[in-house]
């Protein structure tokens, strides 16, 4: 009797073991994936940093036909980006080469917080400085960022009610395209460090005729605008870098549901939260958006399936829709969420993810710049690297906090 009382209670304790370590493991869900990507991005971060350390003043900014790096000055729009992907990896494992390496090549845009000659400095400053900022808390960047919001501010027109993205042209006057949704972050940043209202006013004029004038009926954007000065009517309605003055350019879909996410993030106005979800809707929605959730470049290219996906465009929607995902419902939140993991686990896997030391020491293949011009097609993109290693590490911190 005695033998049977032990045996019985040996297998109760093997019987709770069993179901305690299969629950333990279905509430520890396996993000190694993510820390493995994030590994592989810092040790590919580190030798393109090695490999710029004696060009002074060149920013990375893709690759050649040859698979030669290719860089920029910091006054190419893209100059911000690789400095802010340093910052969010030194983030991530406090690795001291990295901040080193962020502090002195965010420290060659610093000119730019005096350029008045492009509206692209929320990208330039924001992603480099602000990063740098927010981590070391430095004035000096706290000084260039305002600085650069100043700079941004004086391309605005109160007649248009937006911030003029290039110079006039033949086709436009005034030019207002969507990514400028992007820079905006940085003028509230600065009304909120300064209380200077005329940062917050732009910004919400920006956004709000942003909404009156890019969407079509079914809530996809245009790429260009284009006003007259002088009355603020618009003039054109159409595209630069997508398929036709018609169409859903890939990444332009992705700047508006980033710009809006975080419009609603800053100011909390429910007009932004719902334009949005209108935009998720579109692209999530989209036939064309293929099974392992990465747009191919334009929406309604004519060669989809068989054309170029463009790897930014997932990276920049993945990490706008784990922020939206947490200003949502909790069915639509998950939906948000599901689809921007499978995005992010698709861009780790090896068809998007460089082996070390390839592709340039960029970290993710197959980015789409500008079709239409013949740039940078089916090539690494600087800023697809840095909205890849963002979601990456919104999605990590949001699986720790389940």
């Amino acid at each position: 009797m005695e033998l049977l009382t032990k045996k019985i209670v040996k297998n109760s304790v093997i019987i709770f073991l069993v179901i305690f370590t299969a629950s333990c493991h279905i509430s520890s869900p396996d993000i190694h994936w993510v820390d493995d990507a994030l590994a592989l991005a810092e040790k590919q971060s580190l030798l393109m940093a090695q490999s710029i350390e004696n060009k002074p003043d060149q920013l990375p900014r893709s690759i050649n036909s040859k698979g030669e790096l290719v860089t920029s000055g910091s006054d190419w729009w893209c100059s911000g980006f690789f400095p802010g992907t340093l910052w969010y990896l030194y983030e991530n494992s406090a690795n001291e080469e990295l901040k080193a390496y962020a502090s002195e090549i965010t420290n060659r845009i610093s000119n730019e917080q005096y350029n008045t000659s492009t509206h692209d400095l929320g990208f330039m400053l924001y992603c480099s400085y602000g990063n740098a900022l927010r981590l070391t808390a430095e004035d000096s960047c706290k000084t260039v960022l305002i600085n650069g919001s100043n700079s941004l501010s004086t391309r605005f027109s109160p007649v248009v009610g937006c911030i003029q993205s290039w110079g006039a042209g033949e086709k436009w006057r005034f030019p207002v395209i969507i990514d400028n949704m992007m820079n905006l972050e940085m003028l509230m940043w600065a009304y909120k460090q300064t209380g200077d209202t005329k940062f917050k006013d732009i910004s919400v004029s920006h956004a709000n005729k942003t909404i009156e004038n890019h969407f079509r009926d079914d809530n996809s954007s245009y790429h260009v605008l284009s006003f007259n000065p002088e009355t603020g009517e618009n003039e054109f309605k159409g595209t630069d870098q997508g398929y036709n003055d018609d169409s859903a350019w890939a990444r332009g879909q992705a700047w508006g549901l980033y710009g809006f996410s975080m419009m609603f993030r800053e100011t909390g106005d429910t007009a932004y939260l719902q334009q949005a979800q209108r935009i998720a809707r579109f692209i999530l929605d989209h036939p064309n958006l293929p099974a392992n959730k990465i747009p191919y470049w334009d929406f309604d290219s004519p060669n989809i399936p068989n054309d170029y996906y463009d790897s930014s465009s997932a990276a920049i929607i993945a990490s706008a829709l784990l922020e939206l995902s947490t200003f949502s419902d909790k069915k639509t939140g998950k939906e948000y969420f599901e689809v921007a993991e499978k995005q992010l686990k698709t861009l780790a896997s090896a068809e998007f993810t460089a082996e070390l030391g390839t592709n340039g020491n960029f970290i993710l293949k197959h980015g789409v710049g500008n079709i239409p011009q013949n740039s940078e097609i089916d090539k690494p993109l600087s800023y697809g690297d840095y909205y890849y290693v963002e979601a990456l590490l919104r999605y990590k911190k949001m699986m720790s906090e389940k």
